[in-house]
């Protein structure tokens, strides 16, 4: 016993490096300092946010559960998250009043900011600091990155958007200050460098990642000397880790490899990434969870499509562009393709909800410690509206999310109350966010956090 109480236990910020190349460790056993059940430390699991934004709205119709507060029956759009029905709420009537007049150009911009971007198509812009970076200033100031910013489509559009609007209200979701938006990466192997690199520009860091078959075999010399002070649960958990992170790493370098073989069919996509939407998500929504379980950061942004994309979506059946479907002039067929792809959106980010339940953090998994936010800027986007907006929070259980349910306003309440609420139990005090008007009851069990 005294062996075990005087055992000096291994710092959570611990990282296996090799030349231009980091890798950070997940929570471990032995990163708990003997005798500290029970109280703070360095293995208190962290606070996390996720926003992952949907274009284009929904059809409504098909989205909204039945009747009744409890999550019983779920929606055509929303059936693939069962699996994780009990981690998560649908919340229905919230609106976005700044996003008037009514564009895909707020839709986006207001979606984070829940502020009115100023109209111009020149480089006078203004909106708002994003929610996610109220939340980065706060909790993402011990990460290696305070927060990552991806999409799934290439920014090359200039000018003018929608409606008089400058395209970077389209291209961002995120803004760390009124007149700063943060671009979005959208190639996998550049979001697996910012992850993994280490040393000198980014130029460097690059190459040097390229430079070796693996990141993995980089490390391995520091890897064997960890493995001499964990106990045979953490071993195992640093190779399930690892074989994640070696997955990963063969699905970038197979994308990358596939290039020379493979005209590219969809000029929204970068050179270099899978050829199939499903796989690039996939990989984007996997390298967010290596992100957060290697504490790089602890708050990331997810563009699923940009708004006014003209994607087809082929894996879902669906051969229409994406905003073509979503002017349906209230056709049934187009309406109900328009849900088909709004369903296999949902899929993926039930996919990755699914991976952050299987993942073991602290006392639980990464998903009881990570709330996340799956949404749009527009509910009917046929009409451009914005009001009864399409919204999911999962996970967050540490936090008191009661989860299996559905919360729907008699009147409509502002998104701003949504993200309030979130930025508290995440740890994030502020008295307002943009034109809140109070947290929203009910969503949380009263515990402390």
């Amino acid at each position: 016993m005294s062996n075990f109480i005087a055992r000096r236990s291994i710092p959570r910020r611990t990282f296996l490096r090799g030349v231009g190349a980091t890798l950070a460790l997940p929570l471990l056993d032995a990163m708990v300092p003997a005798l500290s059940a029970g109280t703070a430390s360095a293995a208190t699991p962290v606070r996390r946010l996720g926003y992952v934004f949907m274009p284009m709205g929904a059809d409504m119709t098909r989205w909204t559960p039945p009747p009744g507060e409890k999550l019983d029956k779920l929606s055509f759009i929303l059936d693939s998250l069962e699996p994780v029905k009990q981690y998560l709420t649908v919340v229905s009537n919230l609106e976005l009043r700044n996003a008037y007049p009514g564009t895909h150009a707020t839709s986006n911009a207001a979606f984070l900011s829940c502020a009115r971007a100023k109209h111009t198509e020149s480089n006078d812009y203004y909106l708002g600091t994003t929610v996610d970076q109220v939340a980065a200033r706060e909790i993402g100031r011990q990460t290696q990155l305070p927060s990552l910013e991806l999409s799934m489509d290439m920014m090359q559009t200039v000018g003018q958007c929608d409606n008089g609007y400058a395209c970077v209200y389209q291209n961002n979701l995120s803004w760390s200050s009124p007149t700063t938006p943060l671009p979005a990466e959208a190639h996998p192997r550049i979001v697996f460098e910012m992850l993994f690199g280490e040393g000198g520009s980014k130029a460097d860091r690059a190459a040097a990642l390229r430079r070796r078959a693996s990141l993995l075999d980089f490390v391995k010399d520091d890897l064997s000397r960890l493995n001499g002070e964990l106990g045979a649960a953490d071993r195992a958990r640093v190779d399930q880790y690892l074989e994640s992170v070696r997955d990963v790493e063969r699905r970038v370098q197979k994308a990358m490899a596939d290039v020379k073989d493979k005209s590219l069919p969809d000029l929204d996509r970068p050179v270099g990434v899978p050829a199939s939407y499903a796989a690039h998500a996939r990989l984007m929504f996997d390298l967010q969870l290596l992100a957060f379980q290697g504490d790089v950061t602890r708050v990331t942004t997810f563009q699923l499509a940009r708004e006014t994309s003209n994607r087809t979506y082929p894996e879902a059946g669906v051969a229409d562009p994406h905003h073509a479907l979503s002017h349906h002039g209230n056709d049934p067929d187009k309406v109900a393709r328009m849900a088909r792809i709004n369903r296999f959106h949902v899929s993926l980010f039930a996919e990755y909800l699914q991976k952050l339940k299987s993942t073991p953090d602290g006392d639980g998994t990464l998903l009881d410690h990570t709330l996340l936010l799956y949404g749009s800027g527009m509910g009917n986007p046929n009409v451009h509206d914005h009001v009864n907006l399409p919204a999911i929070v999962a996970g967050g259980t540490a936090h008191g999310m009661k989860g299996g349910r559905h919360i729907r306003f008699e009147k409509t309440a502002p998104l701003a109350n949504l993200h309030l609420t979130l930025l508290d139990k995440a740890g994030v005090r502020v008295e307002k966010f943009a034109d809140s008007s109070g947290k929203i009851d009910g969503l949380f069990e009263p515990l402390g956090i």
